[in-house]
């Protein structure tokens, strides 16, 4: 069996009872090496195998290869391994190496949309885009065109990698994306570290977001014309009369 596991954004309280559950099953748990650290004083006693960033492909691999060994593995990713994670990556190479599809399980887990959103208030009251600004795997040109169509429509948007040592120019230009359709006041607000050590947040206007310095631990939220900043709070209003 091989479980895709989302742990959430990095502290225990955010690991669901279905992914703890699957984790202590585990004989082996392979991930990305800061989210093994993250969850390895919880399941000490268990096998790790670990990469460094940008070696995916290789984890999975080494994931189903040991799950047809007969093993019961976990192969971890931060928040939801459906949302930006490594669950469509397993399936796709579960079909190359004719691996049973059967045998693998996606356990969800509580994204940064989510959770961050939570710490901020409530800006993902009504629709909202998540659109990640790493062109890593997306070329830019494609991200700018989902940017636009955002902030088009009016919606919100939640930014995952906002930036990064090599990409610290990426929010600045979504920004001015954004301000295409929408004016500099519009209510925006960041979570820096969620469910971690060290835990940041932040609400300000478009405008100061276009010179605020992000990074990949950084989840940034742009609110829509029905969005506000109330007692600290970021809120997108649904609709009720109040």
């Amino acid at each position: 069996m091989l479980y895709v596991v989302g742990i959430g954004p990095g502290g225990p309280a955010y690991i669901t009872k279905e992914a703890d559950d699957a984790l202590w099953e585990s004989d082996l748990i392979v991930g990305y090496t800061a989210y093994v650290d993250l969850i390895k004083p919880y399941y000490p006693q268990k096998e790790y195998f670990y990469t460094p960033m940008r070696q995916e492909k290789e984890r999975c691999e080494k994931a189903l290869k040991e799950s047809q060994k007969g093993r019961c593995v976990a192969l971890i990713c931060s928040g939801d391994s459906a949302v930006y994670g490594m669950a469509a990556l397993a399936y796709e190479l579960a079909n190359k190496y004719s691996f049973p599809q059967r045998q693998i399980e996606v356990i969800a887990g509580v994204t940064a949309a989510l959770s961050g959103g939570a710490v901020l208030g409530a800006p993902l009251t009504n629709d909202f885009i998540t659109i990640s600004l790493s062109d890593l795997l997306t070329p830019w040109e494609k991200i700018e065109k989902r940017i636009l169509a955002a902030a088009a429509s009016d919606t919100v948007i939640c930014l995952y990698n906002p930036g990064s040592h090599k990409r610290r120019e990426c929010l600045k230009k979504a920004c001015e994306l954004v301000l295409t359709y929408q004016p500099e006041t519009t209510v925006c607000g960041y979570v820096r570290n969620i469910g971690r050590e060290g835990q940041t947040y932040g609400i300000m206007s478009l405008k100061e977001l276009k010179d605020f310095e992000a990074d990949m631990l950084t989840t940034v939220f742009i609110g829509n014309s029905e969005t506000i900043h109330v007692n600290g709070k970021m809120i997108t209003k649904r609709g009720y009369h109040v």
